[in-house]
């Protein structure tokens, strides 16, 4: 008997067709993420688990699993499972690291150069009937190549995002709960404290895992530090950064700008308020978004799912 697994979300039809080559597959076939109690019904007597960063996965859902033995998650981050109530019960919990690295950069810079050039405030200004003549300082920004760029954290997708850096000839400087020597070198890059990166970058990239121990590790405070044309950007979690304090330096231009792919609490209504500052760059999560990054991280799942399943270890655990 083919073991069953259930799918949270809509997928191509590739991916659920190799998914049916070694399981019963169900699936919440929306692009809308899957109710709570849905959920909850489902889980009961799967083996497997397909899941994205939108469910919680937590010890009340283990509580309904009688059967489960694996919890894959289309995603790297993985704050939303808790692993040790996963671990306790003998239930293996996957993710996707790698497979999104650069692609994810790609983004990240995109978001510092959108930023630093206020791209989209240019193309809004352009659309909407305003621009009447040149002007020299119409629409000004802030210079990229041979600026600082200050990473927090020095992961995958940070040194990614290095190698593009040093095309710009930018100045990088590091803080990351354990210094990197090798990479020092190799990036020529200064690893630092967090209160001198904030007040000597030009551009602020947040790019570590979110954890209790890191939540609103941007605040008001270290806000303050950080210059008044600095520009922070956050492709990592929005719990990271303490919102209202960047909303009220923002508007009060205590820094130049930000570019922002996730928020504290997703989605957000259009009508959140650093949605509607024209010195920030919001988008919808889409870091790993392109089509193919996507399709590698689902087969990537399913190759997780299809190893825990028929006895072998995972190719990228968590626990």
């Amino acid at each position: 008997m083919k073991p069953k697994i259930y799918v949270t979300r809509k997928l191509p039809e590739s991916v659920i067709t190799k998914l049916k080559t070694f399981s019963e597959v169900s699936i919440w076939n929306e692009d809308t993420p899957v109710p709570r109690e849905v959920l909850l019904r489902e889980v009961k007597e799967v083996d497997g688990l397909f899941c994205l960063l939108t469910e919680d996965i937590d010890k009340e859902l283990f509580m309904h699993a009688n059967k489960l033995k694996v919890v894959a998650s289309m995603a790297v981050g993985f704050n939303n499972i808790d692993v040790n109530e996963a671990t306790k019960r003998g239930i293996r919990v996957t993710n996707t690291p790698g497979v999104l690295t650069e692609t994810t950069a790609d983004l990240t810079f995109a978001l510092i150069m959108a930023t630093a050039r206020r791209l989209v405030e240019a193309s809004d200004y352009l659309r909407e009937g305003k621009w009447k003549t040149w002007s020299p300082m119409q629409l000004t920004g802030q210079d990229i190549y041979g600026a600082t760029l200050g990473m927090i954290g020095m992961g995958r997708i940070a040194q990614a995002v290095v190698k593009r850096a040093r095309g710009f000839n930018m100045n990088i400087i590091y803080h990351n709960r354990s210094r990197k020597p090798e990479l020092e070198s190799k990036y020529e890059m200064e690893f630092t404290d967090l209160s001198t990166l904030l007040k000597e970058s030009d551009f602020v990239c947040v790019l570590i895992p979110y954890s209790l121990e890191v939540h609103h590790l941007i605040g008001e405070k270290e806000i303050e530090m950080m210059k008044n044309s600095s520009i922070l950007i956050n492709t990592a979690r929005g719990g990271i950064v303490d919102e209202v304090a960047l909303y009220h330096a923002l508007k009060n231009k205590q820094i130049w700008a930000a570019g922002l792919d996730v928020f504290e609490k997703e989605p957000v209504s259009v009508d959140y308020p650093l949605l509607n500052l024209p010195n920030v760059i919001t988008l919808p999560h889409i870091g790993s978004a392109s089509k193919g990054t996507r399709l590698k991280m689902a087969n990537l799942v399913v190759e997780n799912l299809q190893r825990v399943l028929t006895g072998e270890s995972p190719l990228t655990a968590v626990n």
